[in-house]
């Protein structure tokens, strides 16, 4: 059990690599810093760590991008609960496309909606509206989640998607 810990851990800090890396790849959206790397990240950790693992990923990859410079708070909201749904909806369905929209709909709008108080009463921005960032997020984690479902999808078809079991702690030929 230890080392299954430590594997969800090794893993975990790569996703979060990842995601604070490609973060310099990233475009300006209606105010919004929009990095699909994260929404990609979310969506390989949904997959292979399940909710409370990747929503850590999500968690070090906005504090490493906000110490370095690299993001603003609004990435904690936007990444945290398109990790936690994505998550969520991975392990009920165990279909892609759960991860998929999960994404989506977690980081463009729970995360979009949650991210109006953060910049209002942290980053005093007076303009800032409940679905200013809606639209913005909506199209980083699309762009994202594009990605993530051709990359995923080519790993199914390589049977990369059976090392599922191997963060999932299941043996070879064990009932899912």
């Amino acid at each position: 059990m230890n080392n299954l810990r430590v594997r969800k851990i090794a893993f975990t800090a790569v996703l979060a690599a990842f995601a604070v890396v490609g973060s310099f790849i990233s475009f300006p959206v209606f105010g919004a810093k929009c990095a699909p790397a994260q929404h990609l990240a979310n969506i390989l950790g949904a997959v292979f760590l399940g909710p409370l693992w990747n929503v850590a990923a999500a968690f070090v990859a906005s504090l490493i991008r906000n110490l370095i410079g690299a993001g603003t708070p609004l990435a904690f909201p936007g990444s945290m609960c398109g990790a936690l749904l994505a998550g969520v909806m991975y392990r009920a369905v165990r279909r892609l496309p759960a991860a998929w929209l999960g994404e989506i709909a977690g980081t463009g709008i729970i995360g979009g909606m949650l991210s109006y108080p953060v910049a209002r009463f942290v980053l005093g921005n007076e303009k800032a509206a409940l679905l200013t960032f809606v639209v913005p997020f909506l199209i980083s984690s699309a762009g994202g989640a594009a990605i993530g479902a051709v990359i995923t999808v080519a790993m199914e078809k390589l049977g990369l998607l059976e090392a599922e079991r191997f963060f999932s702690g299941q043996r070879h030929g064990d009932a899912r």
